[in-house]
């Protein structure tokens, strides 16, 4: 399924405000009824074993809206003859670990990831732990078409909640301890930053287990109360952490954002690392252990040219798929790549886990700094950013850009000057409506004139 062709599903599953179509209780139903009729037909590609009852697992975020959401899917699910169980408030890459090693056909999150509260959504995984293909979500949406022209909406507040098994929580805590055997955070002074959302789930027992009484572990943002997530914290506002370090005297921050699915650090020196860098550490240990095959990383269209730059100097070729964990991750599959990732914190560790992973991702770091008695800033010291800005522009609609010959005419002009001292990327947001901006180039006035300019253009012509 391409991007053109998607109606529902965007490069992270349904998103939208919650009760307003397509997460409306409706077509909730109608994706639980489509999800289960897919995993029941013969030789299903969605990771179904053939089994005349699927049976799924659902995890959710700390949204308000999550609940009935849950609640209305599951009913959708089961009156299309699937059996539904509830790992509840939980990380998304906890339900694929979940749905991979618990005999689950299906994983489903609820969650709007890094969106405000009002938002929610749908994430889909198969019985290996993998996103679904595209062509399956395609085939999914095909399916819930035909059901909304059928059904009648149910009212979410006669559904049966949902009833959530805690020890699945317990098992994914186990298994991110069982990924670092060994680590030691004797000495470390962390802060970590939970968003207020799925992390504040995990993180205090995790840490707990870990820290014993060899180091400390300062926990913000562990109080959601179903509209606070992500709101002036958590990997969207890295600099809240950045700041908590220098307070408190921290070695490093840990920030998170609502799902969890990505992490950002905080040096001591109260500087931000997004996920280029923790890329650049990540390569470079990896290699020295020989575990980096073929010696390369994947990377997307936004991480930065200094990215490619300190990674060649280390022997290291760096590919860029397109923004998405999921073609981050098509991209590893096709080049046998052990590391791969986005500049937002999706770190993919493939012989670790199926999907990206903000805790495990913090974990793999701080084993480094444990391992090496360095700190972020050491190494990560030779990543001379080139200078970049991303400017966000609400659209209405999605046309396609080059078609439109203002739009063009402003990208080119940049192409054009920039030439071998820098990079345009415009490309339209997968789960917003929002066209996204960005431009790199050795000049910081030449970057945002040319920024300025095609997003005037756009906003010109699409804006909403």
């Amino acid at each position: 399924m391409t991007k053109d062709t998607r109606k529902l599903f965007g490069t992270d599953g349904i998103r939208a405000r919650a009760g307003e179509s397509p997460l409306d209780a409706k077509t909730i139903y109608a994706v639980g009824l489509a999800l289960a009729h897919t995993l029941r037909k013969p030789g299903a590609s969605a990771g179904s074993k053939d089994s005349p009852a699927p049976r799924v697992i659902l995890g959710r975020d700390t949204r308000e809206s999550s609940p009935w959401i849950a609640a209305t899917l599951a009913a959708g699910l089961r009156a299309a003859g699937a059996t539904v169980e509830s790992a509840g408030v939980i990380t998304t890459p906890a339900v694929a670990f979940l749905a991979r090693t618990h005999g689950f056909q299906a994983g489903v999150v609820i969650s709007a990831s890094h969106n405000p509260w009002e938002d929610n959504g749908i994430k889909l995984f198969g019985g290996d732990g993998f996103k679904l293909p595209d062509a399956v979500e395609l085939e999914i949406e095909d399916e819930i078409f035909h059901h909304l022209a059928q059904i009648a909406a149910p009212d979410p507040a006669g559904l049966p909640p949902v009833e959530d098994n805690r020890a699945y929580r317990h098992d994914y805590i186990q298994f991110l301890i069982d990924c670092v055997p060994g680590l030691s955070l004797a000495g470390l002074r962390i802060v970590a930053d939970c968003a207020n959302g799925a992390a504040a789930a995990i993180a205090p027992e995790l840490f707990r287990r870990l820290m014993g009484d060899a180091g400390q572990v300062l926990l913000q943002n562990v109080e959601p109360d179903g509209r606070n997530i992500n709101l002036n914290c958590g990997a969207l506002h890295p600099e809240a952490v950045a700041r908590a370090v220098q307070e408190r005297g921290a070695t490093v921050g840990l920030t998170f954002d609502g799902d969890a699915d990505r992490c950002l650090l905080a040096g001591a020196r109260q500087n931000v690392i997004n996920g280029d860098a923790i890329l650049l550490m990540a390569a470079r240990d990896l290699k020295d252990r020989g575990m980096l095959t073929n010696d390369v990383v994947v990377a997307t269209t936004m991480s930065n040219m200094g990215l490619e730059a300190a990674l060649k100097r280390s022997g290291i070729r760096m590919l860029r798929a397109p923004v998405g964990d999921r073609y981050v991750l098509e991209e590893m599959q096709k080049n046998d790549a052990a590391l791969g990732g986005e500049q937002s914190g999706h770190i993919l560790f493939p012989h670790l886990a199926t999907t990206g992973d903000g805790l495990l991702t913090a974990l793999v770091i701080l084993d480094l700094l444990a391992r090496t008695g360095c700190s972020v800033e050491d190494l990560t010291q030779d990543l001379k950013v080139f200078p970049q800005v991303i400017v966000n522009v609400k659209v209405r609609e999605k046309k396609p850009l080059e078609k439109i010959p203002s739009v063009a005419a402003a990208i080119h002009a940049a192409e054009e000057e920039l030439k071998d001292s820098g990079r345009v990327v415009i490309r339209y947001s997968g789960t917003e409506a929002l066209a996204r901006v960005m431009i790199e180039a050795e000049s910081e006035q030449t970057m945002r004139h040319h920024a300025e300019a095609i997003a005037a253009a756009i906003r010109e012509e699409l804006g909403a």
